[in-house]
């Protein structure tokens, strides 16, 4: 009886789960702080070794300016207008071709992996076609269309359908043969399957084929810019190949890191994407 009385009073001075600090949630800035230190010691070292490296004298400051010098000109150029409207071509050319290869990837993917015919012939070419190098693609789409927008939208879409497509082939290949059959028990033919079975259960690996299909159209896109030159279109390619031309190191390095952020910000917006919906469909931790 003492003993049970003992363990009793016992447990009444135990906290439970949920107030104790294992189970209670950090806060808003404690998450904020453990997501962005990482990022922010990694920057500033950065930043120190890129001013150890000028200060060494490794090459002239006129090739190699330091961080200051870089930042200035960066500054200076967010206050013009010339820049933002460089932004505002190479973001139209990104969404544009972007967006049509989300469409035919999508639609090849899926048409791929659901016909046994066409994924015996060409099912192997989507993975050549991927690792082929966007660049070798702009001798031929001078050719097809001399220098211009349509020859950079071409390499775009042609660069990142193929690894879309086989985002959404991977995607289908990871169905469980469950959902299939339920699917079908339940009514679901042809295009009503893959509309309400195939397209949700595969969209995890879809999105995931989406952010790698950005990363090939981004880079294609740059390639493209600095290749076809097309007059009155200050893009950021093209900004980035007259400063190289000019000779101005510090432009050069300023719009590398304004292409680098364009990347990353959208990489953290995939990201997000692609979190939320595997918690929403419970392949990952609330």
């Amino acid at each position: 009886m003492t003993d049970t009385l003992l363990d009793v009073r016992t447990a009444d001075r135990l906290p439970d789960d949920d107030a104790s600090p294992v189970g209670r949630r950090p806060s808003p800035g404690r998450r904020v702080w453990s997501a962005g230190w990482p990022k922010v010691s990694a920057l500033v070292l950065f930043l120190l070794l890129w001013q150890v490296v000028v200060a060494s004298g490794w090459r002239p400051s006129y090739l190699l300016p330091g961080p200051g010098a870089v930042f200035r000109q960066l500054g200076s150029d967010l206050g013009t207008g010339d820049f933002w409207r460089g932004v505002g071509y190479t973001a139209r050319r990104a969404l544009t071709g972007y967006t049509i290869a989300v469409l035919l990837g999508g639609v090849v993917g899926i048409a791929v992996a659901r016909v046994r015919a066409l994924r015996a012939a060409v099912g192997s070419m989507l993975t050549g076609l991927q690792t082929m190098p966007s660049v070798a693609w702009f001798p031929l789409a001078i050719l097809l269309y001399q220098t211009s927008e349509a020859a950079i939208l071409f390499v775009v879409v042609i660069g990142a359908a193929p690894s879309i497509a086989n985002g959404v082939l991977d995607g289908v290949d990871r169905i469980p043969p469950v959902l299939l059959r339920s699917g079908r028990v339940l009514g679901a033919r042809g295009l009503g399957l893959v509309r309400s079975v195939v397209v949700p259960a595969a969209l995890p690996s879809f999105v995931s084929g989406l952010k790698q299909g950005w990363a090939f159209a981004f880079r294609s896109l740059m390639s493209g810019e600095l290749i076809a030159i097309i007059a009155n279109h200050r893009s950021l390619g093209v900004r980035l190949d007259q400063a190289r031309t000019n000779l101005d190191a510090p432009e050069l390095l300023a719009m590398m890191i304004v292409i680098l952020v364009l990347g990353l910000v959208v990489n953290a917006a995939f990201t997000a994407a692609d979190r939320t919906l595997r918690r929403r469909w419970g392949l990952a931790d609330a």
